[in-house]
């Protein structure tokens, strides 16, 4: 063994044993129950996230387990969510993404409940994580700016320079390296002003990264060699493994094999000191590659093979991908055909089916075995024929004089053979027909129940509309004004609302939790509570229609046998005679009068569950002629979109109104809605989109 790495595997011997010390450091301190309950919990919960998270998940399990036993016992909820937050990540580690979801979202459950907002907040982050592992990542950049969102209201540095991090990746992940290096160099501006040597370390590697894809190797290097200083100055051993590896594939790119091949080695023996499956896995990747570039196939073969075993154990289905595709390609160069096609086979429907649902990826796997075993036939098919062959042969070169003899010797066996063979062929082909049968009625199946579902969404969707004001009573009761509508999915989580009550216009843009099919559930119980309160309880005032109409969704919510914490933002005005009367759920009202926007703001609090209850404000205005009240939901503002894929925001909205102020309201209309699908562009729409405009 090289002795660089041999003096570097000792140390590693040397820095295992200091960390099993630690352990059994915090190990006594969580056994000393003289000590106090928060310490012992502090304890554990570093030996679950510190001691075991990269090396061994199922430890992490089995002391989170204890924490949230003891927490539990304690009634200490901070501390229960704090458990789940890290049985989470310890399925999150194992690649078992789904199992993460359900006990991340415990964790943010309690959160809530407590209203830890920081929480709530890392909650939020490593559910984007978990949905961007899955390649949903339109559900990941939604969660990631819910924690952002927070983040930056609490004003939490660390935060939300993470976040920032994970939407880079996001990017990075989508291609679009221009938007990610935005993201990664706010987030190494923060860390770098924060001192925060592990996260600044991670972030040059990501920037090194963006470098490399854009084939500036040594503005890569450049940034790979100071997270590297970085990370031996602090002992980041994880970070240095990561790092020495990036240094790598510089030098593998430049063909500069020995030293890729050292840096490869050195990042493997780390990652196996710290059980790092995932980390070792993708070293033996990246050792292969090496070997494959040289044209040392055996020895690439060798390491792939390695590779692909440990990724199949953890579910690491990338890297089975990435290690079935070189296999394919070393055995083909070695003549092993069957090997080769095996490789491809896997290579392929993974590729294809990475992105699927869990449906789609069982059709796909019935598919590959319906065509290995087609395969199969025909290949003992081709052995049979040879083997005939083979047996002529032999007959021709036996004596004259057995001639006779032999064939007719052969024509019986061949008879024979010939029966069996065909009984063979036939049964395999009966076989292959009743699996692809098999596959297509499951195909049909999954088709009717899409439509099955897709057609009950579409009468959703009637039903929806049918609880919507219609144009002619909107146009009756507000002449002069607009409604911008326009749901993310079929159905929508935002309404808008009007109810005449004698003189009195009632109005109201609402913005329910959620969107898509749960959104319009809640929109219903919503939209009903504010009619309820007009038209059972008799009431005019917007704040106390809110004020009800939160009584009666908390009411209608608390039936369930599980808490439900959905409700909605709303702006509602009331119209009498030149009197406006405004009460807002979190949703604010903008008036424009000479030729400036002036904002009343609403009530920070929900129509829902929420811990500092109070009454809702209503304001009151005269209004005067041409003055124009804009109400709304913020699936506008909130829209990425433009060059930078950054969100459309509050101010640009406020100056497009100011520019559009003297246009008819239906021209307005329509110029919101240009401008908004212009900003969009290819960018999927994030949230519903309900805009109300009237003119005076």
């Amino acid at each position: 063994m090289n002795k660089k790495l041999l003096f570097l595997l000792l140390t590693c011997s040397a820095l295992s044993l200091s960390a099993k010390v630690k352990i059994d450091s915090l190990l006594f301190i969580w056994n000393n129950s003289t000590i106090h309950d928060t310490t012992r919990l502090e304890a554990l919960q570093k030996v679950a996230w510190d001691g075991y998270l990269f090396t061994n998940p199922d430890s992490t399990f089995y002391y989170s387990q204890k924490i949230i036993d003891f927490a539990t016992l304690k009634g200490n909820k901070k501390y229960i969510a704090t458990g789940w937050n890290i049985q989470g990540a310890s399925f999150s580690a194992k690649g078992d993404y789904y199992t993460a979801i359900k006990y991340y979202e415990k964790s943010l459950e309690i959160n809530e409940e407590i209203n830890d907002k920081e929480r709530i907040a890392a909650a939020l982050g490593n559910l984007g994580i978990v949905y961007k592992n899955l390649g949903d990542l339109q559900k990941a950049l939604e969660y990631y700016q819910r924690s952002l969102k927070i983040n930056q209201e609490l004003q939490n540095r660390k935060g939300v320079a993470k976040v920032l991090n994970n939407i880079g990746i996001l990017y990075k992940t989508q291609e679009e390296y221009n938007l990610a290096l935005e993201y990664y160099t706010k987030a190494l501006q923060i860390n770098k002003e924060d001192d925060n040597k592990v996260e600044t370390s991670n972030l040059l590697n990501a920037i090194g990264n963006i470098s490399l894809f854009k084939k500036d190797t040594s503005e890569a290097f450049r940034y790979y060699q100071e997270a590297l200083e970085i990370q031996e100055s602090t002992g980041d051993k994880r970070g240095t493994a990561l790092t020495l590896i990036n240094i790598g594939n510089i030098h593998n790119f430049r063909k500069e094999y020995d030293t890729a091949l050292e840096l490869f080695n050195k990042s493997l023996i780390i990652r196996t000191e710290l059980n790092d499956k995932k980390g070792m896995a993708m070293s033996l990747g990246s050792i292969g590659s090496v070997y494959s570039s040289i044209g040392q196939t055996k020895m690439a073969i060798s390491y792939f093979q390695k590779s692909l075993s440990i990724s199949n154990e953890i579910g690491l289905l990338e890297q089975v991908k990435i290690s079935s595709e070189f296999l394919y390609k070393n055995y083909r160069l070695e003549g092993n055909t069957s090997k080769a096609l095996e490789s491809y086979e896997t290579y392929i429907t993974l590729r294809d089916s990475l992105q699927n649902n869990d449906i789609q990826k069982e059709l796909i796997k019935q598919q590959y075995q319906s065509k290995a075993d087609s395969i199969k036939v025909k290949r003992e098919m081709q052995d049979a024929i040879a083997l005939a062959e083979q047996s002529k042969k032999d007959a021709l070169n036996q004596k004259e004089s057995e001639r006779k003899s032999f064939l007719i010797w052969l024509g019986a066996i061949g008879s024979v053979v010939g029966v069996f063979f065909t009984i063979f062929i036939f049964n395999k082909l009966r076989l292959v027909r009743q699996q692809k049968g098999i596959i297509e009625n499951q195909k049909h199946e999954v088709e009717e129940k899409n439509k099955e579902i897709t057609d009950s969404i579409k009468y959703a969707k009637r039903i929806q509309k049918a609880i919507l004001p219609p144009d002619k009573i909107i146009k009756k009761h507000l002449p002069d004004s607009f409604i911008l509508y326009k749901p993310k999915d079929i159905v929508a989580g935002d309404f808008y609302w009007m109810e005449n009550v004698g003189n009195k216009t009632l109005f109201a843009a609402a913005d329910c939790t959620g969107h898509g099919v749960p959104g319009a559930m809640v929109s219903v119980v919503c939209n009903n509570g504010l009619n309820r309160s007009v038209r059972e309880h008799g009431l005019t005032d917007p704040g106390m229609i809110l004020d009800k109409t939160r009584e009666i969704v908390i009411s209608e919510f608390e039936k369930s046998e599980e808490e439900v914490k959905d409700g909605m933002d709303i702006a509602l005005c009331s119209l009498e005679n030149n009197t406006l009367k405004f009460a807002g759920a979190n949703n604010p009202i903008w008036m424009v009068r000479n030729d400036e926007i002036i904002e009343t703001k609403a009530n920070k609090q929900p129509i829902g569950k929420f811990d500092k209850q109070m009454p809702f404000t209503t304001h009151e205005f005269e209004i005067m002629k041409g003055d124009i009240i804009y109400i709304f939901s913020d699936g506008l503002v909130d829209q990425f979109g433009g060059d930078k894929g950054k969100k459309f925001k509050a101010t640009a909205f406020r100056e497009l109104i100011l520019s559009i102020k003297d246009k008819t309201m239906d021209q307005q209309k329509l110029q919101i809605d240009e401008v908004f699908e212009a900003w969009k562009g290819d960018i999927e729409q994030i949230d519903d989109v309900c805009v109300i405009g009237v003119r005076f």
